[in-house]
Formats: structure tokens, C-alpha cells, sequence
């Protein structure tokens, strides 16, 4: 029986006729005028009245988002439906884990496991596996993906089982791109349809296991990044919540300079909004300079949404929506679809649009945007080109609290010899570059800043400049368009002769798998206890995330990571310094090689057709004959294997049953764990290689697997043994309570001996005691990775205090039945005078447990004395607080289904 309230409407789009859900309609029974709304809140309506049930959505909720005001004391929660779900492998496999185990659960309990299935249409992109183990050489693609296979064969077999098993689910094989980049040019159809004789026509939703998600904000359709958790329940039919969002118009006027990359302008935007605050907005971009950006470079401002701290990053649908769909190749009538339907809904931005009223807005010119890059630590930390050398060079004597290194006096002069292949030998010192990839979606979804970098070689080959053997070089570019059209215009065999020969199709050394550097490398780094750099055109710099021996990570241009690794060094003034000597000892300076903006436009006009997104994405469900041979299980239900070292069937729903009635057990509370601020998820779960002597790599050896053989911690997800030990086990770490030591290390208490956090943890859960964590500002910002509250609560962490949380980190922690209290304002640990070695007692009563409630908190001195302080709760929907009182999300969706 129908119970939504509103009427559809039946109108002609195209050659066919279509139901709908009229906004206009809503804003005439609601006395408001929709074309004043943002873009992203009129998406936000229409999925309202879609789905207005009167339960989930109500009447009140829809009022509420066609009455949306720029400023309101009160902005409730609301039930998000998203159209359809992406993963990628590195958090879609444990999230096909968590649904098989599932339903396992459902079959213990005496229910229909069947009943574990995607009700929304769900694609999986097999794109964090492949690692930069080859590269600079024309077999480095061959060789790469052998070893991929070869690591993988046991996640790869269950991805294999999952697609026969669950409906509604695509798989994208290995080595086809990156989820982001083939989501942006081929899998979001920007309007859904359904296959009713007339059909109901909607726009396209998404949300995602990935935080850079937001990317596909850039082409008009709405979507963001969650935990893995929260796709189970938006996959499984059950709301996401999100608290009604404020929205910031970015008003953009001008026009990029001459030489300016749109990399340059990302990495302005970033600093500038992290600097503005935007943590939990809409961004909404809009104004003269809109029309000055292609739709690749809106995708690269959405991409680094995450970066900046906001929720999403939305560009509506315009013409240069439409001419980028026209060119991807996604087919006249489902283009004329678009543009009619987004016409009938006032959701298309034309000339003759209203500017919507926003809740706040932030100005930016185009014309002030200048070559930059970002780093050595931070995405958000901007460096002028110009400034570079001064920069780099004063980071070296900065503390390590400052984005520095520390090092004394003596130290600054070191350098170190590297023998190489041939005999001859080369000089390491501070700043020396000795990663150079040109990798992630963020950039290589751009034909822009792909172009210029092949322009770049091939003035720089043509000078006779050449790269350092020093200097580990990559290409792997986020489609097989862009190999297509580098190798079209003529461009490739200038990358290849520098050594940026295509390594694979994946996002490798963006997410830490860059492979090994050469051991004489390594030992020459060690050696000399050097501050190495790597350059990439990455969206993520963070400590340890690159590559354990580069402590210098910047984030550049595509054409910029050519230029760094032709100079060789980081500490280099590119306007009064040459890149390097070409013919005859000749300098050759970057202005020299630097292309124009009418050579990149001139190449792209004649090398990128819709014939080359066609071909390239014509067999992207199909996969390699590696994929087409791996051995499929059938059935319905996943046959757990003892054995596997890969795939376990996870404890979560074993552990739930003893966490109802929360509250009650948050007393006597040990702290595993003090952090300062910007503790990012790959700090709490790192994704690269496992080190052989951390906890996860001794568990590994005792199952007698070989230290080459275990992958990287991202391919572990589906093993919660491994990724329990490798919890906090970043070595970059910095828990203030390990006396100093870097690491995955906490002072045991009470007695204070400095062990492994695993460790500390086994004992704590050994004589029953909860546990706690504190933390600074930015807690858990970076990737959307699941695991960074999965792995916490399964070491015995209840509760995280801190100064402030990343939106996704936090509702993972929420999903996990970890409690999140919130610093009052002017509060952290150190400012209370808190160590660690207090014990804490938290005042939690379920029954009046609510969003945003004031919590009191005690902690008990070794003194005697005891310290009183209110925190404030961070469950921040009442849906958290009843996932919450269930143990978390998992246990609460799997008791709804069982019940239905």
C-alpha cells in the first residue's frame, strides 16, 4: 500500500515518459521559493519526498529541508537514503566480511540468511591492491600485477564468491582504475531510473567507503565518504543519518593564470578552508569563476573534500556537466535525460540562474592562485613554489610539533653515498628526492595536468635532461583512458625515457603503496640519518603514509613531480636555479620546459575523443584472463577457513552480546593511549607494509607466513586477528604517555612498563578493565577506513575523548559502540593535567543518554586526589544513541532484519 504522501508527477523527458517527484511542488505547498535553496539541499529535498514514509522520513522532515534557511539554531537530524553504494577493495572487502558474517549470524539465530542482501545497487572497484613493487621499466605493469594476483588470490577467490552470491553487487576487477576516476567517467549515470513499464526517474546519490568519495560532487551528484559500517546499513535498506547540514557558498571569480596547474588551486582551496573551518559543511561552489573550471577540475576541488575537513563539495549540473558526459561517452539519450529532468527540477545552473542563499560564504579569486605545493607532513600545509628551498630548509631545525624534524646543529650537514648499479656512486643529503609518482585520482583524472607533465618530459628530453637512478619513478594513472591518450599524443615515450612508464592502474603510491625503495637506498637514508623526500601527485601526506623512509612528503602537480625528480631535490629555487644541465652543460631552468596553456589545450582537443572512453570502459566488469581464472565457490552462505590468514569470520556480533547497558561498565577505566592533535586513521590503522617484528608481523610468522609474503595491512582487513595487532601501530605514532618512543607503544600501568599497545591491551582485558582514550584537535582525520574504530574496539577501548573528531572517524566510532565524548571548549588533557595514569569513571546512564548531553567525567590520581570535568557527548543523532545502546551498528541492523 502506497503511503507516501506526495504525489508523483508524469512528464515527457526525451523520448520517453517518465514519474517523478516534484520539488517545485514542495515548494509551493510549503510557501517557499526553491530556486533560493542551494543545489545540494534541493537533491537533499527530493530524496525526502521520495522517501517520506511518515516513519524514517516525515512530513516535518520534508517542511524542514523546503523551508532550509542559511541560518537556524536547530538543525535536526535526517534520514539519508543514497541511490546507490561504492567500495573499493581495501575497506569493500571487509564490509563483504561483515555481510557474510551476517549472515552466518542470521542462520545460527534460526533466520533466512538471503535476507543479507543490498537492497541499492552496489559497485566494488578493485583498486588498493597493487603495489609500486616495479617501476621504471617497460615490464613494471606485467610484473606488478603478477605479484598482485599472487598476494591476493585469497581476497580475490572471495570477491569472486561474493559476486555470485549477493545480487545488486558489480565487482570492477583489478586493474582497470581507480574507484573514483571510473566512477566520475563511467559508473554514475548522474539520474537513476527504475524498470517500471513507466518509469520513476531520480538523481543519482551516493556514499561511499572511501572519504575522497566526494569527488563525483564534482559532476552534480551528491554523495559522500563513510565507515564501511554505515554502507552495511545504507546497503541493507536502514537510514544514515546526518544532521542537517549548513551550507557555505564558495564564490569563485576570476581566471587561473598563465602556467598555473589546477593542482595549485586545489592545494589554495585546501589550506584556506582547513584555515576557515568547515568540518561537517556543505561546500557549495558557485559564481563567474565556475564557468572559468572544467569538469575535471571541479572533480580534483572535490576529490580533496576530505582534505579540508567538509562534507561535501558540490558543483551543480550545468553545460559543462553536460559536454564532459557527451565526451565520456555515456549516450545521447541518457544525457537528454539529464538535462531535461534537471531542467523540470530547477536543479540545472544556467545563466540565468538565482545565486542561493547560503549559510555563510567565502570568497576566492582564481587570479591569486600561484604554483604551489603542500606539504612535508600535512595536505592542508600550502608551500609557494617560490618558497620551497627557505621552507624546507627551515623545517629541518623546526620542532617536530611545528611540521619539523628537530634535528640539532651537527646533524644538518649529513649526507650519504649510494653505489650504484653501474659502478659510479651518487650523493644523498637532506631534501635529496628519492620517490617521484605520478599516481591518485586527485590528478590523473585530469588531462590538464596529465598533459603538461608529459610536456614537461619531453622539453626536458629534448634539453638532455635525465632523472637520477637515485629516484624511484611512477606512473599509475586512476583509468586506461589516460594511458590511452598519453600514448595517442605522442607523449608517453617522453615519460618512459625519464622513467614514468605506467607501473599499474591503481591508486599505489597515493595510499602508501609505493614498494620498495632499493635497499642501497634505504641503508644510504639510514646511514646518513637523512630527511629524504618523496614527491607524488597524491591527495594524502601524512607521517608514514608514503613511505616509511621518506620523511619529506609533498603533494605537487603532476608537471611538478616531473620537474622535482629532474632537479633531484626538494631544497631547489626553480626561479633562480636550474632544473639541471642539459646539452653542453647548458642550464636549463623549469620556465625552459614549462608548457603553455594552448599547447595542453591544443593536445587535448586532437588526442581525447568519447571513442577512447568507450573502448577503454567497454569491458570494465569482464577482467584479465587472471581474474576470469580464479576458482569461484558457490552458495549462498561463506564457508569460513580456519586456515586463512586473509578471511575470518569477525567476533563482533560474539562480542556485542556483553555491551548492552553500556553505561555501566565505564568505570575503573585505564587510558591505553594520550595523543596530541591530528592523530589521523593511518595513525590508529595504518594501510601499508606489516613489519616484521610489530605485533601483526610476529602473528603472521607464527602461522609460518614468509615476512615477503604479507602484503600490506589494507589486504589484511578481512582477518581481525591481524588487524587487532596492527592497531595503532603506525611507526610513526607519538603516544605521550610511551616516554618518547615512536610507535604502537603505551606505558602499562600501573607499574609504567613501556610495551607494545596490543600487549598493554591483552593484560587490561585479562583482569576485566575498560578502556579509554584522550586526544587533541582533527582526531582521526584522513581515510574513511572502518578498521580505525573496529581495531579499537576490539582492543577494549570504550571511549575516546577529544578536543575535536573528523566527521566519518567519529560516526565509525559511534557505529562501533564506542562512546565519542568531546573536550568542553579551552579543555584538552594537558590543560587538566591528565597523563594516563589516572583511572577514569564515566557517569553514563543509558536510559537518559541523549545527542550533545553534558557527561561527568573522574579521574583518579596515583595521589588520591580526584579531578571533575564535563565532557560532552558526540553521538550526534538519536539513531547513534540506539546503535550505541545495542553495542553498535552491526548488532542493532542485524536485530532490525531479524525482527521484520
Amino acid at each position: 500500500m502506497k503511503s507516501n504522501r506526495f504525489e508523483e508527477q508524469v512528464a515527457q523527458f526525451g523520448n520517453r515518459t517518465y514519474r517523478y517527484y516534484s520539488i517545485q511542488q514542495a515548494g509551493v505547498e510549503f510557501k517557499r521559493d526553491i530556486s533560493r535553496l542551494p543545489f545540494c539541499i534541493r537533491i537533499l529535498l527530493e530524496m525526502a519526498m521520495r522517501k517520506c514514509d511518515g516513519l524514517s522520513v516525515t512530513i516535518d522532515d520534508v517542511s524542514r529541508l523546503a523551508r532550509w534557511a542559511p541560518s537556524a539554531d536547530d538543525r535536526p537530524p535526517l534520514a539519508f537514503y543514497p541511490a546507490r553504494v561504492v567500495l573499493q577493495d581495501f575497506t569493500g572487502v571487509p564490509v563483504m566480511v561483515d555481510l557474510a558474517a551476517m549472515r552466518t549470524e542470521m542462520q545460527r539465530r534460526g533466520g533466512d540468511p538471503s535476507r543479507i542482501n543490498p537492497a541499492i545497487p552496489v559497485d566494488l572497484v578493485i583498486d588498493h591492491s597493487v603495489q609500486m613493487d616495479f617501476a621504471g621499466s617497460s615490464d613494471a605493469i606485467k610484473k606488478n600485477v603478477e605479484i598482485e594476483f599472487q598476494r591476493n588470490q585469497e581476497r580475490y577467490h572471495f570477491l569472486r564468491w561474493a559476486q555470485q552470491a549477493f545480487t545488486n553487487l558489480r565487482i570492477v576487477p583489478p586493474s582497470r582504475g581507480i574507484i573514483h576516476q571510473v566512477n566520475l567517467e563511467k559508473l554514475s549515470p548522474v539520474v537513476q531510473t527504475t524498470n517500471d513499464t513507466i518509469p520513476l526517474v531520480y538523481p543519482d546519490t551516493i556514499l561511499g567507503t572511501d572519504s575522497h568519495t566526494p569527488m563525483i560532487n564534482g559532476l552534480g551528484v551528491l554523495g559522500w565518504g563513510v565507515g564501511g559500517i554505515e554502507a552495511i546499513a545504507a546497503m541493507l535498506d536502514q537510514p544514515v543519518e546526518l544532521v542537517t547540514p549548513d551550507v557555505i557558498g564558495v564564490h569563485l571569480t576570476g581566471t587561473l593564470r598563465e602556467g598555473v596547474m589546477p593542482t595549485d588551486l586545489v592545494l589554495h582551496l585546501t589550506q584556506i578552508l582547513r584555515k576557515t573551518g568547515v568540518v561537517n559543511k556543505f561546500l557549495e561552489y558557485f559564481g563567474p569563476g565556475l564557468d572559468e573550471l572544467s569538469l575535471a577540475d571541479r572533480a580534483m576541488i572535490s576529490n580533496m573534500t576530505p582534505e579540508n575537513g567538509a562534507t561535501v563539495s558540490y558543483f551543480p549540473v550545468d553545460r559543462v556537466t553536460l559536454d564532459y558526459l557527451r565526451l565520456t561517452g555515456r549516450g545521447k539519450d541518457q544525457v537528454d535525460l539529464i538535462e531535461a529532468y534537471f531542467t523540470a527540477q530547477g536543479m540545472l545552473r544556467t545563466s540565468q540562474s538565482l545565486d542561493p542563499q547560503y549559510s555563510s560564504i567565502i570568497e576566492f579569486n582564481l587570479g591569486e592562485v600561484e604554483p604551489s605545493i603542500a606539504g612535508p607532513k600535512r595536505p592542508q600545509d600550502r608551500i609557494s613554489l617560490k618558497n620551497v628551498k627557505a621552507e624546507f630548509l627551515g623545517s629541518l631545525t623546526r620542532s617536530k610539533t611545528d611540521r619539523g624534524y628537530q634535528l640539532p646543529e651537527e646533524k644538518l650537514a649529513n649526507t650519504s653515498l649510494v653505489n650504484l648499479p653501474d659502478g659510479k656512486t651518487a650523493t644523498l643529503h637532506h631534501g635529496s628526492v628519492v620517490l617521484a609518482a605520478i599516481t591518485s585520482c586527485t590528478n590523473t583524472s585530469n588531462p590538464t595536468v596529465m598533459l603538461a607533465a608529459g610536456l614537461v618530459a619531453k622539453k626536458a628530453v629534448e634539453a638532455g635532461l635525465s632523472i637520477s637512478p637515485t629516484i624511484k619513478t611512477s606512473l599509475a594513472p586512476g583509468s586506461r583512458v589516460v594511458a590511452d591518450y598519453l600514448r595517442t599524443s605522442g607523449l608517453q615515450k617522453y615519460l618512459d625515457q625519464l622513467g614514468f612508464q605506467v607501473a599499474g592502474f591503481g591508486c599505489g603510491t597515493c595510499i602508501g603503496n609505493s614498494g620498495p625503495l632499493p635497499d642501497v637506498t634505504v641503508n644510504a637514508i639510514k646511514q646518513g640519518e637523512l630527511v629524504a623526500a618523496a614527491v607524488l601527485s597524491g591527495n594524502r601526506n601524512f607521517e608514514g603514509r608514503v613511505s616509511p623512509h621518506t620523511l619529506a612528503n609533498f603533494l605537487a602537480s603532476p608537471p611538478l613531480v616531473v620537474a622535482f625528480a629532474l632537479a633531484g631535490r626538494v631544497d631547489i629555487d626553480f626561479e633562480n636555479e636550474p632544473v639541471g644541465l642539459g646539452k653542453n652543460g647548458t642550464p636549463v631552468y623549469l620556465r625552459d620546459i614549462w608548457p603553455t596553456r594552448y599547447e595542453i589545450d591544443e593536445l587535448a582537443a586532437a588526442s581525447i575523443t568519447a571513442d577512447l572512453f568507450t573502448s577503454a570502459y567497454a569491458d570494465v566488469f569482464s577482467g584479465d584472463s587472471d581474474w576470469q581464472a580464479l576458482d569461484v565457490r558457490s552458495g549462498s552462505n561463506y564457508e569460513w577457513i580456519s586456515s586463512s590468514t586473509y578471511i575470518q569470520e569477525p567476533p563482533y556480533f560474539k562480542q556485542t552480546a556483553s555491551t548492552s547497558a553500556q553505561g555501566a561498565t565505564l568505570k575503573n577505566m585505564r587510558m591505553l593511549a594520550v595523543f596530541g592533535d591530528s592523530v589521523t586513521t593511518d595513525h590508529i590503522s595504518p594501510a601499508g607494509n606489516i613489519s616484521k617484528d610489530s605485533p601483526s608481523g610476529e602473528y603472521l610468522r607464527s602461522l609460518n607466513v614468509a615476512p615477503a609474503d604479507f602484503n600490506s595491512y589494507g589486504s589484511r582487513r578481512g582477518n581481525d586477528r591481524v588487524m587487532v595487532r596492527g592497531t595503532f601501530a603506525n611507526l610513526r605514532l607519538r603516544n605521550l604517555m610511551a616516554g618518547g618512543k615512536e610507535g604502537g607503544f603505551t606505558a602499562f600501568q600501573p607499574d609504567g612498563e613501556i610495551i607494545t599497545i596490543y600487549e598493554a591491551s591483552r593484560k587490561y582485558m585479562e583482569k576485566g578493565i575498560p578502556l579509554a582514550v584522550l586526544a587533541g584537535k582533527e582526531y582521526g582525520t584522513g581515510s574513511s577506513r572502518d578498521w580505525a574504530a573496529k581495531g579499537p574496539m576490539l582492543l577494549g577501548i570504550r571511549v575516546v575523548i577529544a578536543e575535536s573528531f573528523e566527521r566519518i572517524h567519529r560516526s565509525n566510532l559511534a557505529g562501533m559502540g564506542i562512546l565519542p565524548l568531546q573536550f568542553q571548549a579551552g579543555q584538552n588533557a594537558p590543560s587538566l593535567g591528565l597523563d594516563g595514569t589516572e583511572t577514569l569513571d564515566i557517569n553514563v546512564d543509558d536510559a537518559t543518554l541523549e545527542p550533545g548531553c553534558p557527561i561527568l567525567v573522574s579521574a583518579h590520581k596515583k595521589n588520591g586526589e580526584t579531578l571533575t570535568f564535563k565532557v560532552t557527548c558526540r553521538l550526534d543523532t538519536p539513531l547513534e544513541v540506539q546503535y550505541y545502546r545495542q553495542g553498535g551498528l552491526l548488532p542493532a541492523v542485524l536485530n532490525t532484519i531479524q525482527k521484520k
